[in-house]
């Protein structure tokens, strides 16, 4: 048979059984792969949703933009979670004890984070420039910088989530909150200002109106239904740039008053506790005089009382025997060579002229 003709006649049925067989089994075989590659697929996709949430936070599933879930029910708590796959779903973390800090952007002269690690500040010029240089305006109508750092925490997520979601899908960004922050303590810190003067705001009654902002910032926070807690305000406040030589003069010129104040005032204290203590000592010894003169009398009065029966009962006894006792005394205290003697060396011969005893006082009975 020729090449023509083998052209001309088709394969023999049994060679065209065997294609189709190998065809449909490598088909087959193909389509057991793909299964097998699909299985794996899902069981990836699904062992991607799940996702933790810790114990310090909570979590939201936003699908298409969307919060899941109503109420309570769409804040997740601490533990296993799962979602479909990004751009489906998207989990929102919220931070619920985690403090969060933002500082103000008024009020502070233009600089940038270097200079600040640095110490450093840029050239202060002639005068101050607003365009670039913020400051605040105190009650007194002074102009000085000053700048808060807001530490807060989310404390109602829910609010948080509603408050600052946007468009039609509901995006929720958690910097919403943050911004809203940042503009609570702006308004704080200017409104806070026209309220007190210069001389308090840097040095007089610093922790007052540091206070004074935290107070305004809470306030703010809750009106405005920002779902947060504001834990803590440090309101630094320094004077321009341009005038810094003067404030520092001022602020000596009140230190040394102040000094002049407190050393006048120790000196008055001094004075006033050496006067007490005078006192108190002459007081004491007129105290201590009084009861020693009281008692002596006391005890000669108690003396008197008990020798009076005895002198009523025969006073020229009594006489007597006081007269004899105190001459035993005085010429017991008397030495021999205190008497008087003569240039020879004799004793003088010394006489004492007593009075006789007081008659008697005659009787009737015998005259």
């Amino acid at each position: 048979m020729s090449a023509h003709d083998q052209h001309d006649h088709p394969h023999p049925p049994e060679m065209q059984d065997a294609g189709s067989q190998a065809l449909a089994e490598a088909l087959r075989s193909s389509f057991v792969i793909v299964k097998i590659a699909m299985a794996a697929l899902v069981v990836v996709i699904f062992a991607a949703g799940f996702f933790t949430v810790g114990p310090q936070e909570k979590a939201v599933i936003l699908r298409f933009g969307k919060p899941q879930g109503e109420g309570q029910k769409m804040l997740l708590g601490a533990g296993l979670h799962w979602s479909l796959p990004y751009p489906i779903d998207e989990v929102v973390r919220i931070p619920i004890t985690e403090i969060q800090k933002v500082d103000s952007t008024v009020g502070w002269y233009l600089t940038t984070p270097e200079m600040e690690l640095a110490g450093t500040e840029p050239p202060g010029g002639l005068s101050l420039n607003p365009q670039i240089d913020g400051y605040v305006v105190t009650a007194d109508r002074n102009i000085i910088h000053s700048r808060v750092t807001v530490s807060y925490h989310i404390d109602d997520p829910r609010t948080a989530i509603f408050k600052f979601a946007s468009g039609t899908n509901h995006d929720f960004n958690l910097a919403g909150v943050s911004n809203a922050v940042q503009n609570a303590a702006n308004n704080a810190l200017v409104a806070t200002a026209a309220r007190f003067n210069v001389d308090d705001i840097l040095t007089g009654d610093i922790f007052g109106f540091q206070d004074a902002v935290h107070q305004r910032v809470s306030e703010l926070a809750e009106r405005e239904h920002l779902g947060v807690v504001i834990d803590q305000c440090q309101v630094h406040s320094v004077p321009p740039r341009q005038l810094k030589d003067v404030f520092a003069q001022v602020a000596s010129a009140r230190q040394n008053y102040a000094k002049l104040i407190n050393d006048a005032q120790g000196e008055t204290n001094r004075i006033l506790s050496q006067a007490g203590a005078q006192a108190s000592s002459i007081t004491n010894t007129a105290e201590s005089a009084r009861t020693r003169y009281v008692k002596y009398i006391q005890a000669d009065a108690r003396a008197f009382t008990e020798l009076l029966p005895k002198y009523e009962s025969n006073p020229n006894l009594y006489v007597q025997l006081e007269l004899a006792k105190a001459m035993s005394q005085i010429l017991t205290n008397v030495e021999k060579n205190f008497l008087p003697t003569h240039t020879d060396g004799k004793p003088v011969e010394l006489r004492l002229m007593l009075n006789r005893e007081p008659p008697q006082p005659k009787s009737a009975a015998n005259p």
